[in-house]
């Protein structure tokens, strides 16, 4: 089993549509929160000055930072050696899937609709739950989700790309 590090509650997720508003949504987080580094449209020069960028902001305000997605250069250095591991999952099959890496928790979505995939499929809060209590890990929603339907979830934590602007 993977060693147990503290997961956060609050998880912010970057991409390119809110890294304008980064440096405010991270000054929005609780301390303890996370900030998943995504940044796949950048070249990786540009991803590696961005990602220095938040992570000294990160720093500051007491957010951890987690890396995602293809590694190299500084990033991938830097993500083999991250001490909280994060998986997503859309079904049981792959909430397995990150119990077996030893995933420390397990981002479960789509919860409700997003702007990141209009029209998308979403598995709803019934489904949601449903599967989050068949979960080894922690789970953390994503999809959809702001404060006030993270209240409303009994899980560990919730998920945002939107949510903090």
């Amino acid at each position: 089993m993977a060693k147990r590090y503290p997961v956060p509650k609050c998880i912010l997720l970057t991409d390119r549509r809110n890294d304008a508003a980064l440096d405010r949504a991270i000054a929005r987080l609780p301390r303890g929160s996370a900030l998943v580094f995504r940044h796949y449209h950048l070249p990786e020069a540009e991803r590696d000055q961005r990602l220095a960028q938040l992570r000294r902001l990160c720093a500051v305000r007491g957010v951890q930072m987690v890396l995602s997605g293809p590694g190299y250069g500084p990033a991938a250095r830097l993500a083999r050696r991250a001490p909280l591991r994060l998986a997503t999952a859309h079904s049981l099959r792959e909430i397995g899937d990150a119990a077996r890496a030893q995933a420390h928790a397990v981002l479960l979505s789509p919860v409700f609709p997003t702007r990141s995939h209009p029209g998308g499929r979403v598995l709803g809060p019934v489904r949601f739950l449903l599967l989050a209590r068949q979960s080894p890990l922690p789970v953390i929603a994503l999809g959809g989700m702001d404060w006030k339907r993270a209240r409303g979830l009994p899980v560990h934590g919730w998920a945002a790309i939107d949510a903090f602007r």
